[in-house]
């Protein structure tokens, strides 16, 4: 008996997995159509984008299958919802539209954040001049990365990028009219991505991008490309925050806080806090990832059955919540009954009127 097939979700829609096989396999087809076994919807196993899995009784002549399995994940991704990807691919734009640092900035902390290894490309290197390339170079570089330069109109810096990008799952984001479906449909021949127009108007590009899906590459690996978003969410703590900055990484590995829940804000001592370039933004995203915290925790709170009674130092109190009921359709008996005893109520005021 054969072993059954293994291979990659490539991309999903409604209830249906295209599964690419894996190669080494030497099977008749290298896609198959499939459904997910019933069983693992019963036990709540989600197949994603980039899952590896496990075919049951392939239909090799109708291209069908069924995903029994799915691996051990390496890296997991909810937006975009991505498995096993190994690095992120941060496409800007250095002109039409102009590079945004602080947008970038954000870009770069929520990759941070992922755990995954973010890269940074920035297209439309044509538009500037040679010393501008240099100057935005060695910015990246004091924020920690070595950024690459392209030009799909003169088709400069993609084979760097190629090289890049081979052997990996990459994931490719960035906000909308920066050239990601450009640079998509170069490194990967007859994939036709849509190229979204830049609206003169807003200075950005039209979302043109839908789902994800994930495309092989000439040189191997895979890209997925997600749909374009201006500002990324940061859904972190406020004590992991600082971690998705390598400057200030570095600076931790020279020195440390004087307190171990240091904010790098304004406590004594601390060894963040200073002149570096980003360190605005890091106070800035502080404050957003404080509200965020807050608006989770009293979600949280309301939600409890128990509330806060007192606040002392050190400690708090709770009590619990009024057990207040959510409005409820009275039932058809009920209402009967109700008639009922209206009517008795009636008819007894009558008769005591009479005995009157």
């Amino acid at each position: 008996m054969s072993l059954a097939p293994t291979g990659t979700v490539v991309a999903q829609q409604a209830n249906y997995y295209r599964v690419q096989l894996d190669a080494a396999q030497s099977l008749p087809l290298t896609i198959l159509l499939c459904t997910r076994r019933a069983r693992l919807k019963k036990i709540g196993q989600q197949v994603m984008v980039g899952d590896r899995v496990v075919v049951e009784e392939p239909d090799w002549e109708g291209g069908r299958g069924a995903i029994a399995e799915v691996l051990p994940r390496q890296s997991e991704l909810e937006r975009p919802a991505v498995a096993n990807a190994n690095q992120i691919l941060l496409v800007f734009s250095l002109a039409e539209p102009e590079l945004d640092a602080h947008q970038l900035s954000r870009f770069l902390v929520k990759a941070e954040s992922t755990g995954i290894e973010p890269c940074v490309c920035l297209n439309k290197s044509d538009l500037i001049s040679s010393q501008e390339l240099v100057e935005v170079r060695e910015n990246l570089l004091d924020w920690g990365y070595e950024p690459i330069f392209v030009s799909v109109k003169q088709q400069t810096g993609l084979d760097q990028l190629s090289e890049q990008l081979a052997g990996q799952i990459t994931i490719v984001c960035g906000p909308s009219g920066v050239g990601k479906s450009s640079i998509i449909n170069y490194l990967i021949p007859g994939v036709k991505q849509r190229v979204g127009e830049v609206s003169g108007k807003l200075n950005r590009g039209r979302h043109t991008t839908r789902h994800v899906e994930l495309f092989e590459l000439p040189l191997g690996g895979l890209l997925a490309d997600t749909p374009g978003f201006n500002q990324p969410d940061l859904t972190c703590t406020q004590s992991e925050l600082a971690g998705f900055f390598p400057e200030a990484r570095q600076r931790l590995s020279e020195a440390s806080c004087q307190f171990s829940d240091c904010l790098h804000r304004d406590e004594p001592n601390c060894a963040v806090r200073g002149d570096w370039e980003r360190y605005e933004d890091y106070l800035e995203f502080l404050e957003e990832v404080t509200d965020w915290q807050q608006a989770l925790q009293h979600q949280g709170d309301a939600e409890s059955t128990l509330k806060i009674k007192s606040k002392l130092k050190g400690s708090q109190e709770y009590e619990p919540k009024l057990n207040t009921k959510k409005y409820r359709r009275t039932s058809r008996r009920s209402q009967i009954q109700k008639l009922q005893d209206i009517s008795q109520t009636d008819e007894w005021e009558e008769n005591e009127e009479d005995l009157d």
